[in-house]
């Protein structure tokens, strides 16, 4: 019950303010039922221009052997040298986990958090390393050109291969983002 009381009193909460202060400034300075969302870096809040993620006609990713790259990639991986926040692509994918059953489908495919934030309706692996860097690692994307680019999406390309979900399964996973949530049970 209090539960369903608390979730009532945000709604009403945040109905008040649209009626008193307008739907476009209500919210300026975040949601009073979640002051945390603007710390947390996969809030769903926050809208990501496609053009940032969307690879340009005509570019090319970098060239190089392909087992460099992938063994380069692991390390990027597992590296938070990418982010400005102290993310990795590992810290939402810990042991190559917390994908979506849609990971397992030949890129470009529908991703529900790419849809969600920036409209895109498809994305290509290369483009979805992009998407990671800019949300949840809060970083800039890297140049379509870059070794770390193609050593990124070699290494995602190898873990997608030896991905298989859950037969049945049509639960999202866990939220990947509850480590890196500063509001998240004793992180206040």
């Amino acid at each position: 019950m209090h539960r369903y009381l608390r979730s009532r009193g945000c709604f009403l909460i945040g109905a008040i303010l649209v009626s008193l202060a307008g739907a476009s400034s209500a919210f300026a300075g975040g949601n009073p039922c979640n002051p945390c969302a603007p710390k947390n870096p996969c809030a769903a809040s926050n809208r990501i221009d496609a053009k940032l993620v969307t690879r340009p006609a005509g570019s090319k990713l970098f060239a190089g052997k392909p087992e460099d790259l992938r063994r380069e990639g692991e390390m990027l991986w597992n590296s938070k040298s990418l982010s400005s926040n102290g993310l990795a692509c590992a810290t939402c994918h810990q042991s190559n986990a917390a994908f979506n059953a849609s990971f397992a489908k030949p890129y470009p495919h529908l991703v529900g958090m790419v849809k969600e934030r920036s409209g895109m309706k498809k994305i290509a692996l290369d483009e979805m390393v992009q998407f990671c860097m800019l949300a949840p690692m809060a970083s800039k994307p890297l140049a379509w050109d870059a070794r770390e680019l193609a050593a990124l999406t070699a290494y995602a390309s190898e873990v997608q291969k030896h991905f298989k979900p859950e037969p049945g399964s049509t639960a999202a996973p866990k939220n990947p983002c509850a480590p890196a949530n500063p509001c998240a049970a004793g992180k206040k």
